[in-house]
């Protein structure tokens, strides 16, 4: 049984031991947040935003997050799609139901902050997708 002196013992030399400075880490990568605004009127009919990173002189891009949301509408189920260049259109993302935050429009997202996520060839492009409306919304890895 380890009891907590025992166990503050054995991670004390883990917790002193140098690390790499976060600036020399963050430096390493470029982050970048992209968006979109799709359809016609005021606001964003559909909308999307994408969190995208890569380490610099790479033609590689990682995909954090990508949010998608639409204005005027209660209710609605997104997805995402990505085409890489040459590609055809495939779902980035599963059909998922967009909750409403604010009077005016609903929201969802996939993904997490940091650099994990799927990665794809630069120029590599993101559409938002709602379920009953054929306009998109979409985003070019550059």
């Amino acid at each position: 049984m380890i009891t907590s002196v025992a166990l503050a013992t054995l991670l004390a030399p883990v917790a002193a031991a140098p690390a790499v400075s976060a600036p020399a880490a963050a430096r390493a990568y470029v982050d970048k947040r992209v968006r979109a605004c799709a359809g016609a009127g005021s606001g964003c009919r559909p909308g999307a935003v994408a969190h995208y990173w890569y380490k610099r002189g790479s033609t590689a891009r990682g995909v954090g997050w990508v949010y998608a949301s639409r204005e005027g509408v209660l209710s609605g189920t997104a997805r995402w799609l990505v085409k890489k260049p040459g590609g055809t259109w495939k779902t980035g993302g599963t059909w998922k139901r967009a909750g409403r935050v604010g009077g005016t429009f609903v929201e969802t997202s996939w993904g997490r902050d940091g650099h994990t996520g799927p990665v794809y060839p630069r120029g590599t492009r993101i559409c938002v997708q709602f379920k009953g409306l054929s306009t998109k919304a979409c985003i070019t890895l550059k």
